[in-house]
């Protein structure tokens, strides 16, 4: 036996081991989803994923998006879309609770609910807020806003406050119905919500 037939084993074994990708499922409504998208490439946890990458991340993105999904939607289904080799998890829902006029306590509870089981699991998570229309008026609206804040200093999950910041309300970066955004309008929420999705990677990553 020769002496680098001896040592080359002992080099491998001391390797370390290369990190597994950070699993994050994105739980969400039509809005993560890609409703309206020319190509599921176009949707946000694919581009998520390329820009988490993008910044020497290794993560993978999966998308648990279903189009018309209510906050108690998620709830609902939180065992099948969330599985057990989830590291973190993206909550954005609650935006068609205040477009059907749910109520706000109703969709809070369901939020709470799930970040509540998510903490059982010890699965971080970044929750991503909605803001009611103004049409639903003044009393709805203040209490509908005030869910996010609330439940991510209750859960001590990582709050990014309006997922649609800089795409709502701009004819550009929607689609027609003026509600979905554009692959453009995805690019926009990535690149905000970027910094919160590496503090939940780092998150995912401190818990392993």
């Amino acid at each position: 036996m020769t002496l680098l037939s001896i040592l080359l084993p002992l080099a491998f074994a001391a390797a370390p081991a290369a990190a597994e990708p950070v699993r994050i499922v994105a739980l969400g409504d039509s809005l993560s989803a890609g409703y309206g998208l020319n190509a599921a490439s176009e949707a946000f946890p694919v581009k998520l994923e390329a820009a988490l990458k993008a910044k020497g991340h290794e993560v993978t993105v999966l998308n648990a998006g279903v189009s018309g999904d209510t906050a108690s939607g998620g709830l609902a289904r939180l065992d099948w879309s969330v599985g057990a080799d989830a590291d973190a998890v993206i909550l954005e829902l609650g935006a068609n609770d205040a477009l059907r006029g749910v109520d706000p306590a109703r969709t809070k509870t369901a939020l709470d609910s799930i970040l509540a089981r998510l903490g059982e699991r010890g699965v971080p998570v970044l929750l991503a807020g909605m803001y009611a229309p103004p049409n639903m008026g003044d009393d709805y609206k203040a209490r509908f806003d005030a869910i996010y804040p609330d439940l991510a200093e209750k859960h001590g999950a990582i709050l990014y406050p309006f997922f649609l910041d800089g795409v709502v309300a701009d004819a550009k970066l929607n689609l027609p119905d003026g509600i979905h955004p554009t692959a453009e309008g995805v690019d926009v929420i990535v690149e905000r919500i970027l910094p919160a999705a590496e503090k939940l990677v780092e998150a995912a990553r401190s818990r392993s």
